[in-house]
């Protein structure tokens, strides 16, 4: 199963040649390559997976997946000794 998860783009860096980025999943500062979305702003927001930014969203369909990903969590959809997906982990 691939998971991917919302976040906003914190700042964009030049790293060995690289677009990369620091983005704000739910409150937690993660990095992405940028690569895959090189018109990507600060500001802008993003589907992270496996450490990749894979396309570029509005903020309405970054907070409707973060909604469902709440709803998940207080459903229970994870078992009491099952730890979540990290935002680094996506």
């Amino acid at each position: 199963m691939c998971l991917a998860i919302p976040g906003k783009l914190l700042e964009i860096l030049d790293e060995n040649g690289l677009k990369m980025g620091t983005v704000d999943v739910n409150g937690s500062k993660t990095r992405a390559c940028l690569e895959y979305v090189p018109d990507i702003q600060v500001g802008q927001y993003t589907i992270i997976h496996a450490g990749f930014a894979l396309k570029i969203i509005d903020e309405e369909e970054a907070a409707e997946s973060l909604k469902l990903w709440e709803e998940l969590f207080e459903s229970g959809a994870f078992l009491p000794d099952e730890e979540p997906p990290s935002p680094e982990s996506l």
